[in-house]
C-alpha cells in the first residue's frame, strides 16, 4: 500500500523544516521524513551548541578588555556551567519540541530513513525494520545535509577521531586536543577548547580561513596564539595512532610527533546521498545534487517534463551554511506550492522563488577570537572575475565606538567595490563583536546600493557602524578629487579621538 501526499520532504533539519512549513502554509498535505532528531545537525551538533560553547569565554574576555569591569572579574570560567548551558540550548538532545511544532502546523512526521524509489516515490525504513511507501502528487524535496570528511590519513579512522559532533557534545574537555584543519569548524572548536583551558594544537596545510581575505586568517591565528593555542601552518599529517593507554600520537610529514588526548578532524564535508536512492532517478549516489536557482535537481528523471525533485541546503553544495539553506528552503517551498495550486511563478533573478543571493551575497560569521565575518567576494575573487576593483581598508582604531567597546580594540575592515557599477561586491570585518555589522554589508550588496547613496546612510555615533563612514572616506568623497582610483586600496588612518560635549567628532 502506498500513501499519497502532496509533498514529501526528506530531512528534518532547519532546511527541511522551512520547506515543509512553506508548502504546508499554502494548504498542501506534507510529510517530513527524519531518521535522527527533528532540528537536524545545526540544532544539536553544529551551529547552536558550538556557538553556545564559545559564548561564555568570549563574554569573559570582553569584560576583561574594559577597565572597571576587568577589576570585577575575579574568577575563572566555569566549564561545567558552560556545558550545562549548552545542554539547555540543545534541549538535552530531545526533539520533542520540534515534533510538537510540526504537529501544530499540520505537517506529518515519519521517523525513519527515507530514500527515493523512482519518480515521486519514497520508501521509509522505520527503526523496527518496517518499510512504508509514500508517493508525492507534486514534489519531493531532499534536504539531507552533509557529514564530516575523514581524510585518508594513515591510521586516522582507526584512531576514533572526533568530528564536530563529538566536539560540540563533549561532556569533559580533554587536557590536550589536536585539531586537523584550518577552516571554520577547526578554528571555532580550537577557540572554544582553548577557552576551556585545553592545550590546543591546530594543524593547517596552509593558512587559516582560506576562503576569506588573508588578513582574517592572520588575525585569527594571532588570536588563537594569544589564547595559548599552538597554530602550525603548512603542517601535513602523515599518520595518527591511538596508543593502548588511550593517547593519540599525530606524526607530521617531517617526522615530528604531537601527543594529545583527542584529535578533532575538521577538513571538509561530504553529502549525505549514498543511501538516498539517487540511482533510481538517474543521479549518482554519493554525489552532491546539482540544482538550478529554483533548487530543481538537474538531470533527474522526469524533471524536464514535470518538475518534481528538488534539493536544498548542504546537499546541493551551493553554500554549506544553515542560513543559506533556509533561504533556499523558503524559496523552494513557496515555488512547489505555487506550482501545485497553479499560482504565478517568480523565477526571474531576485524573484521570490529563486536563490539568487547564493551567487552574490553569502554572509558568513566565524565566531573565533577575534570574530571574522564576510559577505560577497574577496578582492582576489573580484579581480579574477574581471571586475574593475576599488578597495577600502580601515583599521577599527579610527572608530570611536570600537575604542569605547573595548580598551585597545584591534580590528580591520575592508570593502571591495566594483568600480564600473560603483557598488559594494564584498565586505570583510575582523574584530570583537563585528558579527552584527554583517547584515548592513549584505543589504548593500543585495540592494546594489551605489556608493554615492551609501554616504547618506549615516551611522549613529559612537557605534561600531561608524566604520562605514571611515570606509567611504577611504574610497573618497563622491565628486571630489580625493576619490580613490580603481585598483587602489584607500587606507584611512584616523585617530579615533574622543568627542566634545555636543557629540561631534573631535
Amino acid at each position: 500500500m502506498e500513501r499519497e501526499v502532496d509533498v514529501i520532504v526528506i530531512g528534518g533539519g532547519p532546511v527541511g523544516e522551512n520547506a515543509a512549513d512553506r508548502a504546508r502554509a499554502a494548504g498542501l498535505e506534507v510529510v517530513l521524513v527524519e531518521r535522527e532528531l527533528v532540528g537536524g545537525e545545526c540544532s544539536y551538533w553544529a551551529c547552536v551548541p558550538s556557538k553556545t560553547l564559545l559564548r561564555s569565554a568570549a563574554a569573559l574576555r570582553a569584560a576583561r578588555r574594559v577597565d572597571g569591569a576587568e577589576q570585577a572579574v575575579t574568577g575563572r570560567l566555569d566549564v561545567q556551567a558552560v556545558l550545562a548551558r549548552r545542554d539547555y540550548w540543545v534541549s538535552d538532545w530531545s526533539d520533542q519540541g520540534g515534533a510538537d511544532w510540526l504537529e501544530s502546523i499540520g505537517v506529518g512526521l515519519e521517523r525513519g530513513h527515507g530514500r527515493l524509489d523512482g519518480v515521486r516515490r519514497v520508501v521509509v525504513e522505520r527503526a523496527g525494520g518496517e518499510a512504508v511507501v509514500y508517493r508525492a502528487r507534486h514534489a519531493v524535496i531532499v534536504a539531507t545535509g552533509s557529514d564530516p570528511v575523514i581524510p585518508p590519513i594513515d591510521g586516522l579512522a582507526e584512531a576514533a577521531p572526533w568530528t564536530s559532533r563529538e566536539a560540540t557534545s563533549v561532556t569533559e574537555p580533554p587536557a590536550r586536543l589536536v585539531v586537523i584543519g584550518g577552516g571554520v569548524t577547526g578554528v571555532e572548536m580550537a577557540t572554544a577548547f582553548a577557552g576551556f583551558g585545553t592545550e590546543v594544537t591546530v594543524l593547517a596545510r596552509s593558512g587559516l580561513l582560506g576562503t576569506m581575505e588573508p588578513f582574517a586568517g592572520e588575525a585569527v591565528a594571532k588570536g588563537l596564539r594569544e589564547l595559548g593555542a599552538s597554530v602550525r601552518l603548512d603542517a601535513a599529517v602523515e599518520r595518527v595512532e591511538r596508543t593502548p593507554s588511550g593517547e593519540v600520537v599525530v606524526t607530521l610529514d617531517d617526522g615530528e610527533t604531537i601527543t594529545a588526548d583527542e584529535v578533532l578532524v575538521a577538513t571538509g564535508r561530504r553529502p549525505r546521498s549514498e543511501r538516498l536512492g539517487l540511482e533510481t532517478v538517474g543521479l549518482e549516489p554519493g554525489d552532491w545534487v546539482a540544482v538550478d536557482d529554483t533548487m530543481l535537481a538537474t538531470g533527474a528523471t522526469g524533471n524536464d517534463a514535470a518538475p518534481w525533485l528538488y534539493a536544498a541546503g548542504d546537499l546541493n553544495h551551493r553554500a554549506l551554511l544553515t542560513h543559506q539553506g533556509k533561504y533556499q528552503a523558503r524559496a523552494v517551498g513557496d515555488l512547489v506550492a505555487a506550482r501545485a495550486v497553479g499560482g504565478p511563478e517568480q523565477t526571474a533573478p531576485w524573484g521570490a522563488h529563486v536563490a539568487t543571493a547564493d551567487h552574490t551575497a553569502v554572509p558568513q560569521v566565524v565566531f573565533a577570537e577575534p570574530e571574522a565575518v564576510s559577505v560577497g567576494v574577496t578582492a582576489a575573487e573580484a579581480e579574477r572575475a574581471g571586475h574593475e576593483v576599488r578597495i577600502a581598508d580601515v583599521s577599527f582604531s579610527s572608530v570611536s565606538g570600537a575604542g569605547i567597546l573595548a580598551d585597545g580594540y584591534e580590528g580591520q575592515a575592508r570593502l571591495v567595490v566594483d568600480a564600473e557599477r560603483n557598488t559594494v561586491v564584498g565586505a570583510t570585518f575582523v574584530g570583537q563583536d563585528v558579527a552584527e555589522l554583517l547584515q548592513s554589508a549584505t543589504i548593500a550588496i543585495v540592494g546594489e546600493v551605489p556608493i554615492d547613496r551609501l554616504w547618506h546612510a549615516v551611522p549613529a555615533f559612537p557605534t561600531m557602524s561608524e566604520v562605514w563612514l571611515r570606509l567611504l572616506e577611504a574610497l573618497g568623497r563622491p565628486g571630489s578629487s580625493d576619490a580613490a582610483a580603481p585598483g587602489d586600496a584607500g587606507r584611512a588612518d584616523h585617530s579615533g579621538a574622543r568627542t566634545d560635549d555636543a557629540g561631534s567628532a573631535a
